[in-house]
């Protein structure tokens, strides 16, 4: 599992006391591939290990391990 990953969104199913992400691992992408869909055969692909994006800042990045409770 990561560690220090801190997460303030109480309502993912990863969300841990403390504000902390108990997540096995993290997937992060640039918001141009927030809808993504990585379960997808092309996706994996194309997005997935060998691919590689630049963000200019934090607010361009988003997490796709997010997942509703």
């Amino acid at each position: 599992m990561p560690k220090g990953v801190s997460c303030s969104v109480s309502n993912c199913t990863f969300w841990s006391e403390g504000n902390n992400c108990g997540a096995e691992s993290i997937a992060i992408d640039i918001d141009q591939h927030a809808s993504a869909d990585f379960g997808a055969e092309f996706a994996a692909e194309e997005l997935g290990l060998q691919h590689q994006d630049q963000a200019a800042q934090s607010s361009a990045t988003c997490c796709h391990t997010f997942k509703a409770r």
